[in-house]
Protein backbone atom coordinates (compact mmCIF):
# COMPACT_ATOMS: atom_id res chain seq x y z
CA UNK A 1 0.00 0.00 0.00
CA UNK A 2 0.84 3.38 -0.69
CA UNK A 3 0.34 6.66 2.07
CA UNK A 4 -0.05 9.98 1.65
CA UNK A 5 -1.56 12.75 4.28
CA UNK A 6 -4.53 14.32 4.28
CA UNK A 7 -3.85 18.25 2.91
CA UNK A 8 -2.64 20.87 5.77
CA UNK A 9 -2.97 18.10 8.49
CA UNK A 10 -0.66 15.14 10.33
CA UNK A 11 -3.22 12.75 9.70
CA UNK A 12 -1.68 9.79 7.02
CA UNK A 13 -3.84 7.73 4.69
CA UNK A 14 -3.89 5.08 2.52
CA UNK A 15 -4.09 5.96 -1.19
CA UNK A 16 -6.42 3.54 -1.22
CA UNK A 17 -10.04 4.61 0.66
CA UNK A 18 -12.31 1.55 2.09
CA UNK A 19 -16.24 2.76 0.60
CA UNK A 20 -18.54 1.75 2.63
CA UNK A 21 -22.12 2.76 1.28
CA UNK A 22 -23.33 -1.00 0.60
CA UNK A 23 -22.82 -2.04 3.88
CA UNK A 24 -26.32 -2.94 4.89
CA UNK A 25 -27.83 -3.30 1.98
CA UNK A 26 -26.07 -5.13 -0.88
CA UNK A 27 -23.72 -6.61 1.89
CA UNK A 28 -24.59 -8.12 4.86
CA UNK A 29 -22.78 -7.24 8.50
CA UNK A 30 -20.44 -10.85 7.93
CA UNK A 31 -19.58 -9.41 4.29
CA UNK A 32 -19.11 -6.14 5.24
CA UNK A 33 -17.11 -7.15 8.21
CA UNK A 34 -14.92 -9.92 5.97
CA UNK A 35 -14.45 -6.18 3.55
CA UNK A 36 -13.27 -4.65 6.94
CA UNK A 37 -10.71 -7.00 7.66
CA UNK A 38 -9.33 -7.84 4.54
CA UNK A 39 -8.58 -3.75 3.89
CA UNK A 40 -6.97 -3.23 7.18
CA UNK A 41 -5.30 -6.50 6.72
CA UNK A 42 -3.76 -5.43 3.45
CA UNK A 43 -2.69 -1.61 4.11
CA UNK A 44 -5.61 0.33 4.26
CA UNK A 45 -6.37 2.56 6.61
CA UNK A 46 -8.81 5.16 5.67
CA UNK A 47 -12.35 4.32 6.00
CA UNK A 48 -15.19 6.57 4.29
CA UNK A 49 -19.06 6.43 5.69
CA UNK A 50 -21.80 8.70 5.83
CA UNK A 51 -24.93 8.83 8.37
CA UNK A 52 -26.89 8.55 4.88
CA UNK A 53 -25.33 4.94 4.29
CA UNK A 54 -26.61 2.34 2.92
CA UNK A 55 -27.44 3.61 -0.38
CA UNK A 56 -30.19 3.61 -1.67
CA UNK A 57 -31.42 5.88 1.15
CA UNK A 58 -34.46 4.97 3.61
CA UNK A 59 -35.61 5.38 6.39
CA UNK A 60 -35.69 2.16 7.41
CA UNK A 61 -32.19 1.56 6.93
CA UNK A 62 -31.05 4.94 8.16
CA UNK A 63 -27.08 4.86 9.11
CA UNK A 64 -26.80 1.52 9.41
CA UNK A 65 -23.52 1.45 7.54
CA UNK A 66 -22.20 3.54 10.74
CA UNK A 67 -23.50 1.29 13.05
CA UNK A 68 -21.93 -2.18 10.98
CA UNK A 69 -18.51 -0.36 10.86
CA UNK A 70 -18.95 0.62 14.83
CA UNK A 71 -19.63 -2.55 16.00
CA UNK A 72 -16.46 -4.41 13.99
CA UNK A 73 -14.22 -1.53 15.53
CA UNK A 74 -15.50 -1.99 18.92
CA UNK A 75 -14.79 -5.83 18.40
CA UNK A 76 -11.58 -5.32 16.75
CA UNK A 77 -10.63 -2.44 19.17
CA UNK A 78 -8.31 -1.06 16.56
CA UNK A 79 -10.00 2.56 16.49
CA UNK A 80 -5.98 3.97 16.77
CA UNK A 81 -4.88 2.27 13.07
CA UNK A 82 -7.84 4.03 11.31
CA UNK A 83 -8.85 6.94 10.00
CA UNK A 84 -12.68 7.28 9.45
CA UNK A 85 -14.41 10.19 7.37
CA UNK A 86 -17.85 10.36 7.41
CA UNK A 87 -20.77 12.82 6.35
CA UNK A 88 -23.67 14.72 7.37
CA UNK A 89 -26.67 14.59 4.74
CA UNK A 90 -27.35 17.41 3.40
CA UNK A 91 -31.43 18.46 2.54
CA UNK A 92 -33.69 16.64 -0.30
CA UNK A 93 -36.89 15.13 -0.47
CA UNK A 94 -34.91 12.13 0.39
CA UNK A 95 -33.35 13.33 3.47
CA UNK A 96 -36.62 14.73 5.37
CA UNK A 97 -36.97 11.65 7.13
CA UNK A 98 -33.50 12.36 8.40
CA UNK A 99 -33.97 16.45 9.20
CA UNK A 100 -34.87 19.81 7.66
CA UNK A 101 -32.60 22.30 9.00
CA UNK A 102 -29.54 21.93 6.83
CA UNK A 103 -26.38 22.30 7.73
CA UNK A 104 -27.68 24.59 10.49
CA UNK A 105 -26.01 24.59 14.20
CA UNK A 106 -28.02 22.16 16.01
CA UNK A 107 -28.33 20.10 12.65
CA UNK A 108 -24.34 19.94 12.58
CA UNK A 109 -24.28 19.04 16.55
CA UNK A 110 -26.77 16.55 15.69
CA UNK A 111 -25.08 14.85 13.12
CA UNK A 112 -21.90 14.54 14.99
CA UNK A 113 -23.19 13.17 18.32
CA UNK A 114 -25.21 10.51 15.75
CA UNK A 115 -22.56 9.58 13.99
CA UNK A 116 -20.28 9.28 17.29
CA UNK A 117 -22.32 7.22 19.38
CA UNK A 118 -23.44 5.15 16.13
CA UNK A 119 -19.57 4.11 15.18
CA UNK A 120 -18.63 3.91 18.70
CA UNK A 121 -16.15 6.16 19.08
CA UNK A 122 -15.32 9.64 20.72
CA UNK A 123 -13.59 11.51 17.60
CA UNK A 124 -14.31 11.25 13.74
CA UNK A 125 -10.87 12.31 11.68
CA UNK A 126 -12.56 13.49 9.17
CA UNK A 127 -15.71 15.17 8.78
CA UNK A 128 -17.87 16.30 5.78
CA UNK A 129 -20.51 17.90 3.77
CA UNK A 130 -22.23 15.74 1.94
CA UNK A 131 -23.82 17.94 -1.11
CA UNK A 132 -24.62 21.76 -0.95
CA UNK A 133 -27.35 23.15 0.58
CA UNK A 134 -27.88 24.87 -2.23
CA UNK A 135 -29.17 24.21 -5.49
CA UNK A 136 -25.87 23.59 -7.89
CA UNK A 137 -24.97 21.01 -10.13
CA UNK A 138 -24.45 17.85 -8.06
CA UNK A 139 -25.47 14.20 -8.69
CA UNK A 140 -25.42 14.01 -12.77
CA UNK A 141 -26.46 17.92 -13.65
CA UNK A 142 -23.95 18.25 -16.07
CA UNK A 143 -24.18 22.82 -15.64
CA UNK A 144 -25.92 25.09 -13.41
CA UNK A 145 -29.05 26.78 -13.79
CA UNK A 146 -29.82 29.52 -11.81
CA UNK A 147 -33.26 29.14 -10.02
CA UNK A 148 -35.30 32.51 -9.18
CA UNK A 149 -37.44 31.53 -6.34
CA UNK A 150 -33.97 30.47 -4.62
CA UNK A 151 -34.63 31.14 -1.27
CA UNK A 152 -31.00 29.81 0.48
CA UNK A 153 -29.04 32.74 1.98
CA UNK A 154 -25.19 31.85 2.29
CA UNK A 155 -24.27 30.61 5.50
CA UNK A 156 -20.93 29.63 4.93
CA UNK A 157 -19.09 31.17 7.54
CA UNK A 158 -21.76 30.21 10.01
CA UNK A 159 -21.00 26.83 9.18
CA UNK A 160 -17.38 27.01 9.40
CA UNK A 161 -18.11 29.01 12.99
CA UNK A 162 -20.00 25.60 14.30
CA UNK A 163 -16.99 23.35 12.95
CA UNK A 164 -14.65 25.00 14.65
CA UNK A 165 -16.34 24.78 18.10
CA UNK A 166 -16.66 20.84 16.86
CA UNK A 167 -12.89 20.73 16.23
CA UNK A 168 -12.55 22.72 19.46
CA UNK A 169 -14.55 20.37 21.51
CA UNK A 170 -12.39 17.30 20.08
CA UNK A 171 -15.13 15.68 18.57
CA UNK A 172 -13.84 16.16 15.14
CA UNK A 173 -10.41 16.65 13.81
CA UNK A 174 -10.49 17.81 10.24
CA UNK A 175 -13.24 19.02 7.86
CA UNK A 176 -13.86 18.31 3.96
CA UNK A 177 -16.55 19.04 1.23
CA UNK A 178 -18.27 16.56 -0.84
CA UNK A 179 -20.20 17.09 -3.98
CA UNK A 180 -18.84 20.39 -4.25
CA UNK A 181 -18.06 23.13 -7.36
CA UNK A 182 -15.21 25.54 -7.35
CA UNK A 183 -17.52 27.93 -6.76
CA UNK A 184 -18.66 26.74 -3.32
CA UNK A 185 -15.05 25.40 -2.61
CA UNK A 186 -13.26 28.51 -3.23
CA UNK A 187 -16.05 30.47 -0.59
CA UNK A 188 -15.01 28.31 2.21
CA UNK A 189 -11.16 28.49 1.50
CA UNK A 190 -11.56 32.21 1.76
CA UNK A 191 -13.14 31.97 4.62
CA UNK A 192 -10.82 29.62 6.52
CA UNK A 193 -8.44 32.66 6.47
CA UNK A 194 -10.98 34.39 9.52
CA UNK A 195 -9.07 31.69 11.79
CA UNK A 196 -11.78 29.41 10.44
CA UNK A 197 -11.39 25.71 9.59
CA UNK A 198 -9.90 24.95 6.20
CA UNK A 199 -11.78 22.00 4.28
CA UNK A 200 -8.91 20.00 3.31
CA UNK A 201 -10.45 17.75 0.92
CA UNK A 202 -13.10 17.66 -1.86
CA UNK A 203 -14.90 14.03 -2.31
CA UNK A 204 -16.42 14.04 -5.99
CA UNK A 205 -16.93 11.64 -8.44
CA UNK A 206 -13.72 11.23 -10.63
CA UNK A 207 -13.58 8.31 -13.38
CA UNK A 208 -12.27 7.50 -17.16
CA UNK A 209 -16.68 7.96 -17.04
CA UNK A 210 -16.33 11.48 -15.70
CA UNK A 211 -13.55 13.83 -15.53
CA UNK A 212 -15.28 17.04 -14.81
CA UNK A 213 -13.65 17.30 -11.78
CA UNK A 214 -10.49 18.52 -13.80
CA UNK A 215 -12.20 21.36 -15.12
CA UNK A 216 -11.90 23.88 -11.87
CA UNK A 217 -11.42 21.62 -8.97
CA UNK A 218 -8.08 20.06 -9.54
CA UNK A 219 -6.21 23.25 -10.04
CA UNK A 220 -8.27 24.40 -6.59
CA UNK A 221 -6.41 21.34 -5.01
CA UNK A 222 -3.01 22.07 -6.31
CA UNK A 223 -3.24 25.92 -6.09
CA UNK A 224 -4.70 26.01 -2.13
CA UNK A 225 -3.03 22.41 -1.17
CA UNK A 226 -6.79 20.69 -0.96
CA UNK A 227 -7.07 16.97 -1.85
CA UNK A 228 -9.34 15.31 -3.66
CA UNK A 229 -11.12 12.20 -2.06
CA UNK A 230 -12.26 10.22 -5.63
CA UNK A 231 -15.67 8.51 -4.81
CA UNK A 232 -16.83 5.84 -8.01
CA UNK A 233 -13.83 5.37 -9.27
CA UNK A 234 -15.58 2.51 -11.11
CA UNK A 235 -19.29 4.73 -11.94
CA UNK A 236 -21.09 1.85 -10.10
CA UNK A 237 -19.47 -0.69 -11.38
CA UNK A 238 -20.06 0.26 -15.04
CA UNK A 239 -16.21 0.17 -15.52
CA UNK A 240 -15.95 -3.40 -14.53
CA UNK A 241 -16.99 -4.51 -18.00
CA UNK A 242 -19.77 -6.65 -16.67
CA UNK A 243 -22.59 -4.68 -18.12
CA UNK A 244 -21.28 -4.58 -21.32
CA UNK A 245 -22.80 -6.52 -24.54
CA UNK A 246 -26.39 -5.91 -21.90
CA UNK A 247 -25.34 -8.17 -19.63
CA UNK A 248 -27.08 -7.47 -16.30
CA UNK A 249 -25.57 -10.06 -13.71
CA UNK A 250 -28.09 -11.22 -10.98
CA UNK A 251 -26.70 -9.57 -8.04
CA UNK A 252 -25.48 -6.80 -9.67
CA UNK A 253 -26.37 -2.62 -8.18
CA UNK A 254 -28.10 -1.67 -11.39
CA UNK A 255 -30.13 -5.22 -11.19
CA UNK A 256 -30.69 -5.25 -7.82
CA UNK A 257 -31.14 -0.95 -8.04
CA UNK A 258 -32.42 -0.42 -11.74
CA UNK A 259 -33.16 3.24 -10.71
CA UNK A 260 -29.08 3.95 -10.00
CA UNK A 261 -28.46 4.78 -13.87
CA UNK A 262 -26.10 7.74 -13.73
CA UNK A 263 -22.70 5.63 -15.30
CA UNK A 264 -24.96 3.44 -17.07
CA UNK A 265 -26.33 5.30 -20.50
CA UNK A 266 -25.79 4.70 -24.17
CA UNK A 267 -22.26 7.36 -24.68
CA UNK A 268 -21.15 5.39 -20.94
CA UNK A 269 -21.47 2.20 -22.84
CA UNK A 270 -19.82 3.37 -25.75
CA UNK A 271 -16.83 4.76 -23.92
CA UNK A 272 -16.34 1.82 -21.53
CA UNK A 273 -16.28 -0.38 -24.73
CA UNK A 274 -13.11 1.22 -26.03
CA UNK A 275 -11.68 1.18 -22.08
CA UNK A 276 -11.72 -2.27 -22.28
CA UNK A 277 -10.12 -2.92 -25.63
CA UNK A 278 -7.22 -0.55 -24.19
CA UNK A 279 -7.31 -2.39 -21.22
CA UNK A 280 -7.35 -6.28 -22.85
CA UNK A 281 -5.01 -5.03 -25.19
CA UNK A 282 -2.63 -4.40 -22.25
CA UNK A 283 -3.45 -6.82 -20.29
CA UNK A 284 -5.08 -5.56 -17.56
CA UNK A 285 -8.41 -5.56 -16.24
CA UNK A 286 -10.53 -2.63 -17.34
CA UNK A 287 -11.22 -2.36 -13.17
CA UNK A 288 -7.36 -1.88 -12.49
CA UNK A 289 -6.32 -0.21 -15.63
CA UNK A 290 -9.88 2.73 -14.68
CA UNK A 291 -8.00 2.94 -10.74
CA UNK A 292 -4.74 3.11 -11.72
CA UNK A 293 -5.47 6.26 -13.89
CA UNK A 294 -7.54 7.98 -10.62
CA UNK A 295 -4.53 6.75 -8.64
CA UNK A 296 -1.93 8.71 -10.94
CA UNK A 297 -3.34 11.84 -10.66
CA UNK A 298 -1.38 14.41 -8.64
CA UNK A 299 -4.77 16.03 -7.57
CA UNK A 300 -6.05 12.41 -5.70
CA UNK A 301 -5.06 12.59 -2.34
CA UNK A 302 -7.01 8.56 -2.03
CA UNK A 303 -9.43 6.84 -4.34
CA UNK A 304 -12.76 5.51 -2.47
CA UNK A 305 -13.14 2.02 -3.64
CA UNK A 306 -16.32 0.02 -2.96
CA UNK A 307 -17.36 -3.95 -3.75
CA UNK A 308 -20.01 -6.30 -3.61
CA UNK A 309 -17.93 -8.67 -3.15
CA UNK A 310 -14.41 -9.48 -1.47
CA UNK A 311 -12.88 -10.89 -4.48
CA UNK A 312 -13.63 -7.31 -6.20
CA UNK A 313 -12.27 -5.55 -3.15
CA UNK A 314 -8.97 -7.97 -4.16
CA UNK A 315 -8.55 -6.88 -7.38
CA UNK A 316 -9.16 -3.23 -6.40
CA UNK A 317 -6.63 -3.17 -3.96
CA UNK A 318 -4.01 -4.75 -6.45
CA UNK A 319 -4.62 -1.61 -8.94
CA UNK A 320 -2.39 0.44 -6.25
CA UNK A 321 0.69 -1.61 -7.66
CA UNK A 322 0.00 -0.20 -10.90
CA UNK A 323 1.63 2.19 -13.47
CA UNK A 324 -0.18 2.95 -16.78
CA UNK A 325 2.37 3.78 -19.72
CA UNK A 326 2.37 6.68 -21.56
CA UNK A 327 1.26 5.10 -24.43
CA UNK A 328 -1.92 3.37 -22.46
CA UNK A 329 -2.44 7.07 -20.87
CA UNK A 330 -2.34 8.69 -24.35
CA UNK A 331 -5.10 5.92 -25.87
CA UNK A 332 -7.18 6.74 -22.66
CA UNK A 333 -6.88 10.57 -23.87
CA UNK A 334 -7.74 9.92 -27.29
CA UNK A 335 -10.98 8.11 -26.14
CA UNK A 336 -12.05 10.65 -23.90
CA UNK A 337 -11.68 13.30 -26.71
CA UNK A 338 -13.96 11.14 -28.17
CA UNK A 339 -16.31 10.63 -25.78
CA UNK A 340 -15.76 12.95 -23.24
CA UNK A 341 -16.99 13.08 -19.48
CA UNK A 342 -20.08 10.91 -20.28
CA UNK A 343 -21.59 10.43 -17.25
CA UNK A 344 -21.49 13.34 -15.04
Amino acid sequence: MKYTSLPNSDIKVSKICLGTMTFGNQNNIQEANEQMNYALENGINFFDTAELYPVPATASKYADTERIIGNWMSEKANRKNIVLATKIAGPGDYTKHIRTNGFSKEALFEAVDGSLKRLKTDYIDLFQLHWPERESNFFGKRGYKYVEEDKWSENFENVLQTLKKLIDSGKIRQVGLSNENPWGVMKFLELSKKQLPKMITIQNPYSLLNRLFEVGNAEICMRENTGLLAYSPLGFGVLSGKYLKGNLPEDSRLKLFPNLKRFSGEKSMKATQLYMEIASKNNLSLAQMSLAFVNSQPFVTSNIIGASKLSQLKENIESIKINLSQEILKEIEEVHERIPNPAP
